[in-house]
């Protein structure tokens, strides 16, 4: 019998509640692991079997129905995944989801009608085991619906993808079990009613009482609920679609997407019983892939580690900010004003050479707060109160009372050693000097000012309100205070914060740079422009080589890559055929298709690679270069950088960030000698 000795156990609580016009009581199951919202109810093998204990006591009570609902603001948000890396064996994996399907089929099959009232988060199996019953209500305060799983390397393994398109049809359970995953999207409670996930919605404040109600008059055949017919004969071209989608996104790279794929066919014709064999099998060579593992860590990496980062100093230490400046007023310092303005709700002041410049920030800012106000993300109360925080000036003076100050400025270190030498002059002794550099020397930056300890990097990530990482730089003599501070920002921002030592591009720029190092490297060697932009499709990378230039825009790519190459010449290469790219200006695709004209430009080698040599060649390098970096202790851990690279870069979480694949292909013991993470900690173990 398996068991997860760390389970936080969800117990099934059955208790009889009296509702009226109803001759007999009702059996409520309430689903709750004993603590608050914030660490909600997940169902392990424990939790499992408390719930088929519940069932069978409900069932012989005799009820006029079943119920199950959560504890406040959660119902349940799915299988307990801190137990999979647990499992050891095939046998494990399916004896798992043999038990959720036994117990959870129960509900389905019972004589007694079986109602879910989703009155709060209800995510992977905890919307199957709501799927199972015969009647769904959902409360408008259900923060999150969906079923994730595919984004984590796994399947809906307890029902999901047999049940839930023979609910609704195969192109919402295709959204649902698909897009939404790998989108990072869920279903709100309205629209989770609208496609027939629930049958009814019910506002928060009296959502357990209209519930029973309702309940009440569907047993009672006062209310019918109509559910329309499916149509089958969409059900191929659906999936045909999708599966096109998937190629050309993931490019066959992300297991659990092409397992749910052979699933939602097999539910068109297949029995349940069939259909949730086939689920538990899948289910088994996922948890048993590593794949899924790398994806688990990731998943832990993003929603632990990332929230208790590690080396902070004493929160203690943190000074109060309660007024922010900006130095510039361009388009990154303006989306930075809106982020401190939104999060902080302290005054903001920006400031640049012009009062054109400042003019225009300044109304960018109140242009952004309108369009919330519009979208219905800000009340306008709140409008109004930052519409009176944001202010902009000319005159440096306006600085003096600010406790943290930020440049987000052109990338020239003589530039920003200059803007420093001003503002220490104006700002007070223990207000915070923050640096937005991609790439520059926080040491080299602060060397020749009187408190050098105050100065720390806050490196925000393009486009800021979108992307979670924040790289907080400590320069040889920033103290504990400052970082302590600039921790302390960072999380009321909302970001995901890690510490990066003072090191040429830091984390994501200097990864992402030696990858794009190698990748001109095979370019001017003759290697086609075609060839190293599809090189890397069978990692399932989020953008290809040159889409990702584009986007980082090959001149700041050749920025970082000059500071690179002089700190490590023999390592990052100054590419003539990226210096000709930037200097022509040309757009490097034309309708997602490599532009013909920036082909023409390019000076070819005679020693093309082909792809796999492309491939093979830069994740050496990347391998190198994480190895150095972690020996030259830019940051703590390997997980760090795997953190940065899923937060800042995208890189998904099948790949585990970047190491667990450098690690399960043996690139990383080929290159360095040895792996990056324990064997077992994302992937499955050897040993």
């Amino acid at each position: 019998m398996i068991e997860n000795p760390n389970e936080v156990v969800t117990k099934a609580l059955v208790r009889s509640v009296r509702v009226p016009g109803l001759d007999k009581p009702v059996a409520l199951i309430t689903l709750d692991n004993g603590f608050d919202h914030k660490k909600p109810n997940s169902f392990g093998p424990a939790g499992l079997r408390s719930l088929d204990e519940a069932i069978t006591a409900a069932i012989e009570a005799d009820p006029a129905f079943i119920a199950v609902t959560g504890k406040p603001y959660i119902f349940c948000v799915g299988a307990d995944i801190t137990g999979m890396p647990l499992l050891s064996s095939r046998e494990q994996a399916v004896e798992l989801g043999e038990l959720g399907h036994r117990v959870f089929a129960r509900l389905k099959n019972s004589e007694i009608p079986t109602f879910a009232f989703v009155n709060g988060a209800a995510l992977g199996g905890g919307l199957e085991v709501a799927l199972h019953c015969h009647y769904r209500t959902v409360s408008t305060g259900a923060a999150a619906l969906g079923l994730p799983e595919v984004a984590i390397g796994l399947i809906p393994g307890w029902g999901g993808s047999q049940l839930l398109p023979n609910l609704i049809g195969i192109a919402g359970a295709a959204q649902v079990i698909l897009q939404n995953p790998l989108t990072q999207k869920v279903l709100r409670p309205k629209q989770a009613k609208e496609m027939g996930v629930a049958d009814a919605l019910f506002q928060a404040a009296d959502f357990l009482e209209d519930s029973l109600a309702w309940a009440a008059g569907v047993v009672k055949g006062e209310i019918a609920v109509e559910r329309p017919e499916i149509d089958r004969d969409m059900w191929d071209g659906v999936l045909w679609f999708a599966k096109n989608q998937l190629d050309e996104k993931l490019h066959g790279a992300v297991p659990s997407a092409n397992k749910a794929l052979e699933l939602l066919a097999l539910a068109k014709e297949a029995s349940f019983e069939d259909g949730t064999a086939a689920e538990t099998e899948a289910l088994a060579d996922l948890i048993m892939g590593d794949e899924a593992r790398a994806s688990l860590y990731a998943f832990d990496l993003v929603q632990r580690r990332a929230k208790r980062p590690v080396g902070v100093p004493d929160a203690k230490l943190a000074r109060k900010v309660t007024k922010v400046g900006i130095v510039g007023a361009g388009l990154m310092a303006s989306q930075l004003a809106l982020l401190f303005l939104r999060r902080l709700q302290v005054p903001v002041v920006l400031t640049d050479l012009d009062q054109a410049r400042v003019d225009k920030g300044v109304a960018y800012v109140n242009e952004q707060i309108d369009k919330l106000v519009g979208k219905r993300r800000m009340d306008a109360g709140t409008a109004a109160k930052l519409r009176g925080l944001i202010s902009g000036s000319v005159d440096r003076s306006v600085f003096a009372d600010a406790d943290f100050v930020i440049e987000a400025v052109f990338e020239n270190l003589e530039l920003k050693k200059q803007i420093w030498a001003e503002f220490e002059k104006i700002v007070k002794p223990e207000a915070i000097l923050a640096t937005n550099t991609s790439s520059l020397s926080l040491t080299e930056m602060a060397a020749d000012l009187e408190h050098p300890e105050r100065v720390v990097g806050f490196h925000f990530f393009n486009p800021v309100a979108v992307l979670p990482l924040l790289e907080i730089i400590k320069g040889e003599k920033t103290d504990d205070a400052t970082v302590a501070t600039a921790f302390a920002v960072g999380k009321e921002l909302k970001k995901s914060s890690v510490l990066v030592k003072d090191a040429p591009a830091f984390v994501v720029n200097r990864v992402l740079t030696r990858f794009t190092s190698e990748v001109f490297k095979a370019i001017d060697a003759g290697t086609p422009l075609d060839v190293v932009n599809e090189a890397f499709d069978p990692m399932g990378l989020p953008m290809r080589p040159i889409a990702l230039l584009q986007l980082v825009g090959p001149a700041v790519a050749y920025h970082v890559g000059e500071t690179l190459h002089t700190a490590f010449p023999d390592r990052f290469v100054d590419s003539p055929n990226l210096k000709k790219i930037v200097d022509a200006g040309l757009p490097l695709l034309v309708d997602d298709e490599i532009n013909a004209e920036v082909v023409k430009l390019l000076d070819a080698g005679d020693a093309p690679l082909t792809a796999d040599e492309v491939r093979a060649r830069a994740l050496a390098a990347l391998a190198e270069e994480i190895r150095i970096m972690l020996d030259e202790g830019v940051v703590a851990e390997a997980q760090d950088i795997d953190l940065c690279m899923i937060l800042g870069a995208g890189y998904p979480f099948h790949l585990g960030g970047i190491t667990p694949y450098l690690d399960r292909s043996g690139i990383a013991e080929q290159v360095t000698g040895k792996r990056f993470l324990p064997d077992g900690l994302a992937n499955v173990r050897r040993a």
